[in-house]
């Protein structure tokens, strides 16, 4: 299947419900006066005008390539504010593609979970900054010594902080697929040497920042991925959502203790269910996950809500403000 690129708004995006092949475009809400352009695991796009786009980000949840039937409250309103903090407080280091959250063409229906963005071309890469080892680039480490053809230190385990920040980055996979690590190296033949080399500085420069606003909130960044766009005068500007817990691992700093997995703000409850006896899923087969029980949802939005609370240092209750 295509995956249409979440930016492109030359054609409509459908995304898979099943494992079969087959798909369907689902939105959020019905938005007459806008044209549906994209559509992902989470996030939805409309065309605005020649310049602008609107990104819904909806209470839906993915695990394992499928895209749950049971939404968690809440998860898009985060999403959405928790990305607004983070373009905020980093827009001294770079240009975001955030135009608005509250503006008079943001439909009321949306409104806290939409932003009003600007079109851009964006780049085929997805930069992925890690101050910590975990997920595919422990895999990773563990086959080879490295991460994206960066060399680590012997000895390393779960939840190991490294010895200095590193740049991963991975291609866009299609649609339901997962995407490939892959070295600076391919970064370069993609977008040449000037602009990888850019891509890596800023995400580098961009996580340290993050990760030391973390640290003063109790909470670790563990790892984040950012995409990054061009703007009509080339300037790179940073895009999609950022710094959420969908696109990143926040660990409580309280609770952290390498060589184990740690406790996060994010959907990891859920995964950790669904391939829990309790929940009675093959993870191996073709079928669907099953609906969620009210307590995983509680306990899942519980964990969204706290890493927005405990990072921006605001109440989710007052946004939109």
């Amino acid at each position: 299947m295509t995956r249409f690129h979440p930016y492109s708004a030359a054609t409509v995006a459908r995304r898979p419900t099943d494992r079969s092949g087959e798909a369907e475009f689902r939105t959020v809400v019905a938005l007459s006066e806008y044209r549906p352009v994209a559509a992902g695991k989470v996030r939805e796009l409309y065309e605005v005008d020649d310049e602008h786009l609107l990104m819904v980000a909806s209470d839906r949840v993915s695990a394992y390539d499928h895209v749950l039937e049971t939404p968690i409250p809440d998860k898009g309103r985060v999403l959405t504010a928790m990305s607004v903090f983070w373009f905020e407080l980093l827009g001294d280091l770079i240009d975001s593609h955030l135009v608005a959250a509250d503006d008079p063409r943001i439909p009321d229906e949306v409104r806290g979970r939409a932003l009003l963005v600007r079109k851009l071309e964006m780049l085929p890469v997805e930069c992925v900054a890690r101050g910590y080892l975990s997920g595919s680039g422990l895999v990773e480490y563990r086959e080879t010594g490295r991460v994206c053809g960066v060399p680590l230190p012997d000895g390393l385990t779960e939840a190991s902080r490294l010895p200095e920040p590193i740049f991963t980055p991975a291609t866009k996979a299609e649609l339901g697929e997962h995407d490939e690590n892959v070295s600076l190296d391919a970064v370069v033949d993609k977008v040449g040497r000037e602009r990888a080399e850019q891509l890596r500085d800023t995400t580098l420069r961009i996580y340290e920042r993050a990760a030391e606003h973390a640290r003063t909130r109790g909470v670790i960044l563990a790892d984040t991925k950012f995409e990054f766009g061009l703007a009509a005068d080339g300037t790179l500007v940073l895009g999609d959502e950022v710094l959420t817990p969908d696109s990143s691992r926040y660990w409580p700093a309280d609770e952290y203790a390498p060589g184990r997995s740690q406790p996060s703000f994010d959907k990891q409850y859920v995964r950790d269910w669904l391939t829990s006896p309790e929940s009675g899923w093959d993870r191996a087969s073709d079928v669907p996950p099953p609906p969620l029980p009210d307590e995983v949802v509680a306990a899942t939005r519980a964990r969204y809500v706290e890493a927005y609370e405990r990072i921006t240092g605001r109440d989710l209750t007052d946004w939109p403000s």
